[in-house]
């Protein structure tokens, strides 16, 4: 590293880094004295200066050793990369020891100048450093606070432009918990790649979306949607962007699933709009997979390669997928990733049901940059950051992060045993020859060989649907027998937790949609969608068949004796539970 470089590098350290008159370290150091009023020849002014200076030093030391291991890390051995891992462990230690032991003459000056007598008790201690231990918890720490102390004028006004990113000025912006969490999920979905994106999180996947196509859309735009989105998605298109005195955006319901249908559409679409593009007006995607509420999985490499062959941006929404069933942002070949990955994180990956929340992830460049600055010729004022975070508020507190962060350590085995779950019941719901299953668990189900092609070890979605129009139930009966469902199936409006929750899409979820829109997405009043927990299998199969018994035999007889024999489901239950397993625990990384 050149001593210009190095130079750069330590003045960041100063407190006029953007003003500095100064060409060394030492003239740095005797600069910082001069602003915080310090004589140098004092005998603090001595003792602090050799601080900075070392301190200034140790910057460039650090810049070094960060380029280091940037351009060592690929070719390193393990037995290296746990030497190195564990050296740079230690060194963290060692600068918080240092700050630690500032603490006591930080404190002793601060108390000197708190005279309190009387009734005048309110001044209360400065927490700067007590926070410096909190720097070893083993989980994150949640940050209850609105707001950050200033380092100093420059720092601040650097923070307030982008440039700063350690110093946080306001919780709605940035705050270390919900930090750590955007950290952990683009380490889970994107991987090796995890380095070229970036993350924010929104107190609700809704506010998530809205943000993404808040981001996105401009006026008269178009868009191409896949036909089974979240009932709250098509709600705010349809109702909100859509709207003439809103974006008027133009939106194309894509009914298909894999890369030759979307070829088709998409070139029918482009040249319908052709008059639209023409005067500047920009053609989206927007895919939800695997899709509410069948579960269904679309072809998301084909489709975003081929939108990218044309320019348009492909936005997805992958929270029934979750990072452990399918990674988009993992494919080698880059046009074959969509833009942007959104989780509803209240689902699956919090998987407690007691948190809303959500999250968008997308290329650094489109997602953050300081202000003045332009990447890829991509302007910062478009970023998310500056064009939508910063101003509509839906941030996520320091709460809601931690309670995800704490749900994403067991995400992987409750995925597993939701596979195990949701492959053995809808194969017994289909043994019913009177029962229309939705669920690309079931072999020679028209997504079965997309779900195998796109999902990790060809595992299912822990959604789908099953209705009764073809065994003629009606209503009063359906009804009576949907009622008596819980206890071993809870009614709520949710998916993604520990139990397992049926509900009539019709009347919920996607409730918004007319009667026509309902039955083009295969949803009828008899309709029911499962959203599959953790539970025994066995234990809801059993519970099923009882109130088909109760409700359904008086008025169908003998429809309860339809379903597979029990023995038949014992056996299905051992040999899927082994295969899920032998999957999981084969594909772990050789030693």
């Amino acid at each position: 590293m050149s001593e210009i470089a190095k130079f750069n590098h330590a003045k960041m350290l100063s407190p006029k880094r953007n003003t500095t008159m100064a060409s060394s370290i030492e003239e740095l150091s005797n600069e910082q004295l001069q602003h915080f009023g310090i004589d140098p020849k004092s005998d603090y002014g001595q003792a602090l200066g050799s601080l900075t200076q070392h301190l200034y030093h140790a910057q460039t030391d650090v810049q070094q050793l960060w380029k280091v291991t940037t351009d060592t890390l690929a070719g390193l051995s393990k037995q290296d990369k746990v030497a190195y891992f564990n050296a740079k462990k230690f060194l963290s230690f060692q600068l918080a020891k240092v700050l630690d032991t500032l603490q006591n003459p930080f404190r002793a000056t601060y108390q000197s100048m708190t005279k309190q007598s009387g009734s005048q008790v309110s001044k209360s201690h400065y927490p700067l450093f007590d926070n410096i231990t909190a720097l070893f918890s083993a989980t994150p720490v949640v940050v209850r606070t609105a707001t950050y102390v200033y380092a100093c004028t420059e720092w601040v006004d650097d923070a307030f432009q982008g440039k700063e990113s350690t110093h946080q000025i306001y919780s709605r912006l940035l705050n270390p918990t919900n930090i750590s969490l955007a950290n952990a999920i683009v380490d889970l979905e994107a991987g090796p790649y995890a380095a070229d994106y970036l993350a924010w999180n929104f107190n609700s996947g809704m506010a998530a979306i809205d943000a993404l196509l808040s981001n996105v859309l401009s006026h008269g735009d178009i868009i191409i949607v896949s036909r089974n989105v979240y009932g709250g998605v098509y709600q705010l298109l349809h109702d909100y962007f859509a709207r003439e005195n809103r974006l008027d955006v133009k939106i194309e319901w894509f009914d298909g699933y894999s890369a030759d249908e979307f070829s088709v559409f998409l070139e029918v679409t482009r040249d319908k709009y052709q008059q639209e593009r023409s005067q500047g007006k920009a053609l989206h995607v927007y895919l939800e997979s695997p899709c509410n509420p069948h579960g269904y999985v679309l072809d998301v490499a084909g489709i975003s390669k081929l939108a990218h062959a044309h320019g348009h941006l492909v936005m997805l929404d992958a929270t029934l997928a979750t990072p452990i069933l399918h990674q988009p942002l993992q494919r080698k070949d880059k046009t074959e990733r969509p833009d942007y990955v959104v989780h509803s994180y209240t689902k699956d990956i919090c998987g407690s049901g007691a948190t809303t929340a959500g999250v968008v992830i997308g290329e650094s460049y489109r997602m953050f940059q300081g202000k003045g600055d332009s990447v890829n010729g991509y302007h910062w004022s478009k970023t998310m950051f500056w064009d939508v975070y910063y101003i509509k508020g839906a941030f996520l507190d320091s709460e809601k992060a931690f309670d995800v962060l704490n749900g994403m350590k067991t995400l992987e085995m409750r995925i597993m045993q939701k596979v195990i779950n949701t492959t053995v019941f809808s194969q017994f719901l289909a043994s019913h020859p009177d029962l229309n299953v939705n669920c690309h668990a079931i072999e020679g189900h028209k997504n079965a060989e997309l779900r195998k092609s796109q999902m990790r070890h060809g595992w299912p979605c822990a959604l789908f649907t099953v209705d009764m129009q073809r065994a003629g139930v009606a209503r009063e009966t359906f009804v009576r027998f949907f009622d008596a469902l819980e206890p071993a199936f809870s009614h709520q409006v949710s998916i993604g937790q520990s139990n397992t929750i049926i509900l009539c899409p019709a009347l919920t979820s996607h409730s918004e949609l007319d009667k026509t829109a309902q039955e083009q997405g295969g949803i009828y009043l008899t309709t029911m969608r499962v959203a599959m927990g953790t539970d025994n299998v066995k234990e809801l199969i059993a519970h099923f068949i009882n109130t088909a018994r109760l409700h359904i035999d008086p008025v169908y007889p003998g429809f309860s004796a339809k379903f597979m024999r029990a023995s038949d489901i014992d056996t299905l239950y051992m040999q899927t539970s082994r295969r899920v397993s032998e999957q999981h625990f084969s594909s772990a990384s050789p030693i």
